[in-house]
């Protein structure tokens, strides 16, 4: 076993390979770069290196710098988790070239599988079903669109290098194609440097299901069971389990061999994972591709057969064989991903600083979140992952509801109200999934309101924290001779009057609530709310939801003085503008693409709210922007 190993990686799956070395006793080296000096990864680790500024292309991507680290800081090994280079095949060769263990497959079978077209024509000429489509290499746009014609719509495209959703597009009809294609080509070149395409059948209704593989450099290949991934929104996985509800035993032995069929077809050593797309109706399996890496969702796997799939990665490295056969499945897992997000503004990006947090204790949370980390747009927006394990699946999904129910993230929008919304869902609960329930279901899911009892917990609370005790010339809640008077205040745009313990909300009939605080809790009504405030903004959470409300008195709020639908374009999450369509002082119809704003590998095209004219551009391609920055002004035709 190795005596120092180096992991070239950040954040959750950092911290979990630091705590795997720990028990072992090797010694961990992080590397980080300017926006994670003061990650959780790096106070946890043995040894960290600064390997660059924020940007992930002069950091966590720079080859030449994590090999400079790992040579610097002593390491044998380089553990480079998932994401980043942990599937780049040039990584691989150039931690052997430098004399270190790159902890995953050999680089011919990264090469194998990264490279989507490669791998659909290795696992076919080994037997593994694959999906119908084109799969040439070097396919021109022209080539694409008479292979649509071909296949029917609708179809999918997807980068040959590349998963994680990252550059797929789902295309209905001809008239989106082309524009498809070069989103589709430019978010593939940005995230992974190529815009290399395949096309594929687009199968309705179909269930995401992959398959665990181990493999040791003797010859010894097995597989451990597989996970249901169906439950996702654009193409990322958001909910996982295992087993899968759908899958039989003898579907899984078949799924299982066709799997490590797979891996012997590229000579395939360490973690990896074969991804099965499955027709819910007949049962059938196609292989989608083969993650040449550990897995987010690798948790469900190992609590369910209790092998610690990093501890194997690490054995499998330093040259052991594989000490089993098979594996049998214990009880149920199910994981949720905690995303920086917010489902009510289409899975936006967010951002901010962890005021306060709460992790539950009873469960498994893989995480790198503490009090004061600023969450930003260089990196993917996944904060964390909760995973529950029950003797039953209705156990499980219980569970992690309940312990997603008590998290408290304070600071950061984040999607916890959404994951409990699905884990509730009936379909959910009988199994009865495909990859496009969160679409169908989405507006159910999402909610939007800020319900009368947390306005009036904000009122209270404003209340309470500026009241002057028995002085009447310091209390802030008004009064006159013999009883106390209102006070108006506006939260989140809505008036809310607090007189004493009563509250009313807008013109409705006052209520008595009691409100306490109670150490960094408030009490409201009987209820508990963790709070923190941060100027005129207080954040109250409650059940795994968190609202940030602004507080202002009435009189203090200017009017708008956007009329008809226009003024100000702001940008609907914090990131990059890639491209500026529109010139200032052009004529603009409803609807029209004016800026593209990336954060964190995600495009969002910000449209014209109106038809007008845009008479001031104050952004240009390349610069940062913040969440809801003026990007542009329209100024309807009408006026």
């Amino acid at each position: 076993m190795f005596d120092v190993v180096l992991i070239a990686n950040r954040g959750e799956i950092a911290v979990r390979v630091i705590r795997a070395l720990r028990r072992f006793g090797i010694r961990s080296v992080a590397v980080y770069s300017d926006a994670d000096a003061d990650a959780l990864h790096v106070r946890l680790a043995d040894e960290a290196v600064r390997i660059g500024p924020a940007s992930a292309r002069e950091s966590y991507l720079s080859v030449e710098r994590i090999i400079e680290a790992a040579l610097a800081s002593g390491a044998q090994a380089v553990h480079p988790g998932y994401g980043f280079l942990a599937e780049n095949a040039e990584f691989a060769r150039a931690c052997e070239k430098a004399g270190l263990v790159f902890i995953g497959p050999p680089a011919d079978a990264i090469e194998a599988m990264g490279d989507k077209i490669r791998a659909k024509l290795t696992v076919a000429a080994a037997g593994v079903p694959v999906v119908p489509g084109r799969t040439e290499v070097g396919m021109t746009d022209d080539d694409l669109v008479a292979a649509a014609a071909e296949i029917g719509f609708p179809v999918l495209l997807k980068p040959s290098a590349g998963g994680g959703g990252k550059g797929m597009r789902l295309v209905e009809s001809e008239g989106g194609l082309r524009e498809a294609i070069e989103s589709a080509r430019r978010e593939a070149r940005g995230s992974f440097g190529d815009d290399a395409l395949l096309i594929e059948r687009f199968i309705g209704n179909p269930r995401h299901i992959e398959i665990q593989v181990l493999a040791d450099a003797h010859g010894g290949v097995v597989h451990l069971g597989e996970r249901e991934c169906s439950l996702q929104r654009r193409h990322q996985k958001i909910i996982e389990e295992a087993p899968s509800p759908l899958v039989t035993p003898e579907m899984r032995d078949a799924m299982g061999t066709a799997a490590v069929e797979a891996a012997r077809s590229v000579g395939y050593v360490g973690a990896g994972t074969v991804e099965f797309i499955v027709d819910g109706a007949s049962g059938d399996y196609f292989f989608m591709e083969m993650n040449t890496r550990l897995q987010v969702e690798h948790p469900v796997t190992e609590l369910v057969t209790g092998v610690d799939l990093v501890e194997w990665q690490l054995r499998v490295a330093s040259g052991e064989p594989l000490g089993f056969a098979s594996v049998e499945l214990t009880g149920h897992a199910v994981e949720a991903r905690v995303y920086a997000e917010d489902p009510a503004r289409g899975f936006l990006p967010t951002g901010g600083t962890v005021l306060a947090l709460h992790e539950p204790s009873d469960v498994r949370v893989d995480s790198a979140l503490r009090v004061g980390l600023t969450v930003g747009s260089d990196y993917d927006p996944m904060l964390a992952k909760v995973i529950a394990h029950g003797a039953t699946r209705e156990e499980a999904l219980r569970r992690l509801d309940a312990a997603l129910g008590r998290m408290v993230l304070l600071g950061v929008t984040t999607n916890i109200p959404f994951l409990r919304a699905l884990l509730v869902d009936p379909d959910v609960r009988a199994g009865a999934l495909d990859t496009g329930l969160v679409e169908r279901k989405l507006e159910s899911l999402v909610r939007h309101d800020v319900p009368d009892e947390v306005l009036a917990a904000a009122a209270l609370e404003r209340q309470l924290s500026l009241g002057g005790g028995d002085d009447p010339w310091a209390g802030s809640g008004g009064w006159r001779v013999g009883e106390h008077a209102w006070t108006r205040w506006l939260i989140d745009g809505v008036e809310v009057r607090v007189r004493g313990d009563e509250v009313a909300i807008a013109d409705n009939e006052p209520f008595r609530l009691a409100v306490a605080r109670v150490g960094d809790r408030l009490i409201v009504g009987g209820r508990s709310y963790a709070i923190y405030r941060d100027g005129d903004v207080l954040w109250l959470g409650r059940d795994g939801r968190a609202w940030a409300l602004t507080e202002t008195r009435p009189s203090e709020v200017a009017a708008s003085g956007v009329v008809a639908g226009g003024g100000p374009v702001t940008s609907p999450m914090p990131g990059t503008v890639l491209v500026a369509r529109v010139p200032q002082g052009s004529h603009v119809t409803a609807g029209q693409a004016l800026f593209v704003v990336e954060a964190m590998k995600m495009e969002h095209t910000v449209t014209s709210p109106v038809a007008g004219v845009l008479t001031e551009v104050h952004v240009q391609a390349g610069q940062q922007v913040a969440l809801d920055q003026p990007l542009a002004v329209v100024v309807p035709h009408e006026e």
